[in-house]
């Protein structure tokens, strides 16, 4: 009787801890029955307890509770040996979007068998809200740019990841399209499956329905097997159509009719093929232009470009270009694992003053560029390609100022009336704007990229 107390009390005992953690807590047996459920459980998801012990997880929360993350879905079980952390967007009982940060991992009995799942998750909503009210996030799902544009972007990404509606990412070359893709596939549910890109413009055109419908055997000449194509590579994952534009008229009829019924037939096929897909597509051209040139279909264009993001150029977000160059050379760091030089502050200077055709991918290749042919502490001005230098002073051994972080203002803040004096006085010039206010080019284009009434009047010069 004695140890059956026990054994009571330290059930008790157990749950009154869980209760006053701050994260909520979700534990189930191998086959999804919900052992644990806390109140911090109950509180991010609107569900109560009494709702969810001794129930199927599946069945409680109307789909997976980690959506395409989920390791349950499929039977036998295999659960990875290590934990699995992620950023998860869910729907709680009442219909509100929740992100969450989540972490699982295996409970493991005496005997090394496998006992279950214990789920430990926080809700970073609120967290996330107020950093992009005050344009404090400086990356996002492996993106990286503090401009006011971006942190649109930011929340644009979490808004759309929930949902499984087709979004259509135009932006310059260079801009990180790929990347925006890849952040919306991560924090899905479709995050579990496959991420597969595909270049539509580097495919012959003679091929690219082979490439993503797949084909059957004796299909064409050369057809020696069935293959499977990209789409079907993609299912329960997102399938990533980079330069939308470029594919043929005819192939765009087939990626229309697989939008409408979720299904299509391989290259020489009968048989309808259906997968579960998440089309994220991508192009630097204008598509409406292209559809009223006849390149590309007006339907097809709809339905691509439900949930529409445009990436702003580099050259219009010029004050994330010292945030991103840190990043670039901190990835630098990390493949080198030695030590690498830092940008001298007229370095950053002509960074700044470069209009950057090629974005971030060009800003990239620079730092890159630049690492490896800095022979000092410091980045210099010689250091960099020719193109950013041409027509420049770049005899510079012992910059006066080498680290690249803004000076403080000599007059105090710096205020809207005060900088578009300055701007008028140097004629649009920010670089003799920034000495006159007595601050660094970078505090100048931070303080331009929050206050877009000073922006649009320095972009009239």
């Amino acid at each position: 009787m004695t140890d059956l107390t026990d054994s009571l009390l330290d059930h008790d005992n157990l749950n009154l801890v869980l209760d006053n953690l701050k994260l909520g807590i979700i534990a189930h047996t191998p086959d999804r029955i919900i052992t644990v459920f806390n109140k911090e459980a109950e509180k991010i998801t609107g569900y109560h307890k009494e709702e969810v012990l001794g129930k199927d997880c599946h069945l409680v929360f109307q789909s997976p509770f980690c959506g395409g993350k989920c390791s349950f879905c499929d039977s036998p079980v295999r659960f990875p040996a290590e934990n699995k952390e992620y950023p998860l967007n869910i729907i709680t009982k009442d219909g509100t979007t929740r992100q969450l940060e989540m972490n699982v991992s295996a409970i493991m009995g005496k005997d090394n068998t496998f006992k279950g799942v214990l789920a430990s998750f926080r809700d970073v909503t609120e967290t996330f809200n107020l950093s992009l009210k005050a344009e404090k996030l400086s990356s996002f799902a492996g993106i990286i740019g503090k401009d006011k544009a971006m942190q649109d972007i930011f929340r644009q990404i979490r808004d759309v990841a929930l949902y499984n509606y087709p979004v259509h990412v135009s932006g310059d070359t260079g801009t990180g399209k790929e990347r925006v893709a890849y952040a919306i596939h991560d924090i899905s549910s479709y995050g579990n499956g496959a991420f597969v890109p595909v270049n539509c413009g580097a495919i012959p055109e003679g091929i690219v329905e082979s490439e993503l419908f797949g084909h059957v055997k004796g299909a064409f000449t050369g057809a020696l097997k069935e293959r499977k194509g990209r789409f079907e590579l993609a299912d329960q994952g997102t399938l990533f159509l980079d330069e939308v534009a470029e594919l043929p008229l005819s192939t765009q009829v087939k990626i229309l009719r697989f939008l409408q019924e979720g299904s299509f037939e391989k290259v020489g096929g009968e048989k309808k093929v259906s997968v579960n897909v998440r089309i994220i597509s991508a192009t630097n051209k204008n598509l409406k232009a292209e559809v009223k040139k006849g390149l590309f279909r007006e339907d097809l264009f709809y339905r691509l470009n439900v949930i529409p993001i445009h990436l702003p150029p580099l050259r219009k977000r010029k004050s994330d270009i010292p945030l991103l160059a840190v990043h670039f050379l901190k990835e630098a760091e990390k493949e080198s694992r030695s030590a690498v030089p830092q940008l001298a502050g007229p370095t950053l200077d002509l960074l700044l003053d470069y209009h950057w055709p090629g974005n971030v991918r060009e800003l990239k290749n620079v730092i890159q560029f630049s690492v490896v042919r800095s022979r000092g502490s410091y980045i210099l001005p010689k250091d960099l390609p020719l193109e950013i230098t041409q027509g420049r002073d770049t005899n510079i051994d012992i910059p006066e100022d080498p680290a690249p972080e803004p000076r403080v203002a000599a007059r105090g803040k710096l205020d809207i009336q005060t900088v578009k004096a300055a701007i008028k006085k140097t004629g649009g010039n920010k670089s003799k704007a920034a000495r006159v206010l007595g601050v660094g080019r970078a505090t100048l284009y931070r303080f331009l990229t929050q206050n877009e009434e000073v922006k649009d009047y320095a972009d009239q010069f």
